[in-house]
């Protein structure tokens, strides 16, 4: 079994251009992801030939509210051209958006009834523009600790969200450092969500870095999900602990099967 392994580059190397990241995830063999696009430079990471996974599907916009939603679809359409220049696999969106250190951009009214109903709408609106446009979307659970007042960021609201859109260019990505903090039983969890997976993102929990740093049985995981069958994206979205070509080694080896 083997899965597509990828690394977030802006977690990695960061006193390194991007592109230079880029080029040495590269040649290490993983698959690249990025936050957001706007502070990089597009041509000189088009050079590098990277496999480009994931990246922010948006800059700006929300799901549950009308001015929210009409900002998400026009920043989403925007991102998409990014993405398809760059082949991006994947673009992610998340329940609001986020700030500096991750705090969430709620609007009042984020919780209003008839919410999950609006964010349902908004994520129909999301996918008949990557229909039109042949992109995919992800929607991404957080955890309440680092991203608090967050709507959605659990990982069974995300799962609701997304199988009841049920449509393929809405995937989930499931982050398995959220679940781990928001709730734990990571393996049922996975196999809960699996029909709807698009990316399987880690890191160990305490710390949010590689595997084998914290409480996290990755290798465990790991063969987990190739016994349901599992062989999709693999993204780390860690920092290192140590230097960055060990941390990814780690992250190889509790990968390899």
């Amino acid at each position: 079994m083997a899965f597509q392994l990828a690394a977030c580059a802006e977690m990695l190397w960061q006193d390194k251009p991007m592109a230079w990241r880029a080029a040495r995830l590269t040649e290490m063999g993983f698959g690249v992801g990025l936050w957001n696009w706007p502070a990089w430079d597009l041509d000189a990471l088009e050079k590098t030939g990277a496999n480009f996974t994931i990246m922010n599907g948006y800059l700006q916009g929300r799901l549950t509210d009308a001015e929210g939603a009409d900002m998400l679809l026009a920043s989403a359409q925007e991102t998409a051209q990014v993405g398809k220049r760059l082949g991006f696999d994947r673009l992610n969106l998340h329940g609001t958006g986020l700030g500096d250190m991750g705090v969430p951009i709620p609007l009042i009214g984020s919780f209003a009834p008839g919410y999950e109903q609006r964010a349902r709408d908004t994520l129909n609106r999301i996918c008949d523009m990557a229909e039109e446009e042949g992109v995919t979307f992800t929607l991404e659970n957080l955890n309440p600790i680092d991203h608090p007042g967050c709507p959605f960021r659990s990982t069974g609201d995300v799962l609701a969200l997304v199988s009841a859109v049920n449509r393929p260019q809405l995937r989930i990505n499931l982050d398995l450092y959220h679940t781990q903090i928001g709730e734990g039983d990571l393996i049922r969890w996975t196999q809960a969500c699996l029909p709807w997976i698009g990316e399987v993102q880690v890191a160990d929990n305490p710390g949010r870095c590689q595997p084998g740093t914290g409480e996290i049985n990755y290798p465990g995981i790991a063969r987990a999900l190739a016994d349901m069958g599992y062989d999709g994206p693999v993204g780390m979205e860690a920092f290192a602990k140590g230097e960055e070509e060990a941390a990814l080694d780690a992250f190889r080896a509790a990968f390899t099967l």
